[in-house]
Formats: C-alpha cells, sequence, structure tokens
C-alpha cells in the first residue's frame, strides 16, 4: 500500500507542478504556443473541458462536477479494489499512478474549471491537433500496469 500513495503523491506534485510551471512561469495561457523540440513537443494550450482529446466537452457546470465526482469515484474504487485484493507491488504502483493522474486532473476542474492540456507531440508530417498533460499519461500508464500486473498477488 505503500507503493500505491508514495507513487500517487510523486504523481500528483510532478503533474500539478508542469501545469504551474505551464501556466505561471510560461505564461502559456497568454503566448499559446512554446516550440521545445518541434515538431516533436510543443507546448501548445488547451483548455479541456471534457474527456480525453475533449470528447464530451461542454462548458456547462453539471459536466465539470459530473467529471471531478467520476474522477474521484473511480479513484476510490481503484484503491479499494487493489487494497481488497492484495495485488503486488507493480500492481500498487500502477494503481498510484492512475489515482494521482485522475485527482491531478480532477483538481484542475475543481480549480480552473478545466483540465490544463499543454503537451503536444507530432512527428514524421503529422501534425497532430491534441494536446495532453503529465497526469493523461499517467493515467493511461497506470490503468495500463492494472491490465498487466492485477493478476499478480501478495502472499500473506
Amino acid at each position: 500500500m505503500r507503493a500505491l500513495l508514495i507513487a500517487a503523491i510523486l504523481v500528483f506534485a510532478l503533474d500539478q507542478g508542469s501545469k504551474y510551471h505551464a501556466l505561471y512561469i510560461l505564461d502559456l495561457d497568454r503566448v499559446g504556443v512554446v516550440p521545445i523540440w518541434p515538431p516533436f513537443l510543443v507546448y501548445q494550450m488547451a483548455w479541456n473541458t471534457g474527456v480525453n482529446f475533449g470528447l464530451f466537452g461542454s462548458d456547462a457546470a453539471t459536466m465539470r462536477w459530473v467529471l471531478v465526482a467520476l474522477s474521484v469515484v473511480i479513484s476510490v474504487w481503484v484503491f479499494v479494489w487493489v487494497r481488497k485484493e492484495r495485488l503486488g507491488r507493480l500492481a500498487n504502483i500502477a494503481a498510484g499512478l492512475l489515482i494521482g493522474g485522475a485527482l491531478g486532473n480532477a483538481v484542475d476542474r475543481i480549480y480552473y474549471g478545466a483540465v490544463v492540456d499543454f503537451l503536444n507531440m507530432s512527428c514524421c508530417g503529422f501534425q497532430n491537433p491534441f494536446s495532453f498533460n503529465v497526469a493523461d499519461i499517467f493515467v493511461f500508464a497506470g490503468a495500463t500496469g492494472l491490465v498487466l500486473f492485477s493478476s499478480s498477488k501478495n502472499t500473506p
């Protein structure tokens, strides 16, 4: 359980720190785009009111709070499930990645009304129109890790 909590706290801090840097150091919400290593990595500001890639995006306050609640419910469910099933260390770390990322995006929705997305990656003549954030990376990695490692249980 310690691995889960450490992973969740580290991911949450890294996510919120990266968003703070993008918004308040780089002033990305005003500047819009900052080329880091084009086209492979560009900071491109996007306020995401929906889920992944802005799906189901809406300016309605109701959707904002539905998505906050969904993030919290999923995080609690994953925490309880991993604890109840006594899953192994790798599954606990994966759960922490998912929970830390989900709560990072939930905090954005509470504080800003939308998720701060700013990472944009393109390659090889393909221009990706979507931005994402550090939390999104860890939610995906955590979900993948849970699929791969949830069959390994700790033995009493």
